[in-house]
């Protein structure tokens, strides 16, 4: 899957793996997934597009637990997460899947956690 998306010029931004039981789940932010999906398609490997959330925190102690305090608040259970970093900030990134997208992003706005638009995800 690395030699696709190098061939077809997808620059994958950030990158998760986990080894279940039976099978692999990569995880991966790119900076265009409508090229990506297409290369994935084409290429027959089984894929599924999901919606997540991604965080700017302070890269400190107590960064990522005022992220989580803040969607425990509201009962938003976190069903994953990873980070990456920004080459040109101090700031760390927390990508999260939860399980209700609405309310985890009016937790975050409540608590001036500084929520990242799409396109600034696929620059990082």
């Amino acid at each position: 899957m690395t030699k696709l998306l190098a061939e077809e010029r997808v620059n994958v931004r950030s990158v998760s793996l986990a080894d279940m039981s039976d099978i692999g789940v990569l995880r991966i932010i790119v900076d265009d997934s409508a090229r990506c999906t297409a290369a994935l398609s084409r290429s027959g490997f089984m894929f599924q597009e999901t919606e997540v959330i991604a965080v700017e925190m302070d890269d400190r102690p107590g960064g990522l637990h005022r992220v989580v305090q803040a969607l425990a608040a509201e009962d938003v259970n976190i069903e994953y997460m990873y980070t990456t970093f920004e080459k040109s900030s101090d700031k760390a990134i927390v990508i999260l899947r939860v399980d209700d997208g609405a309310v985890a992003l009016e937790a975050l706005k409540r608590h001036e956690i500084s929520v990242l638009p799409a396109g600034r995800i696929q620059m990082l």
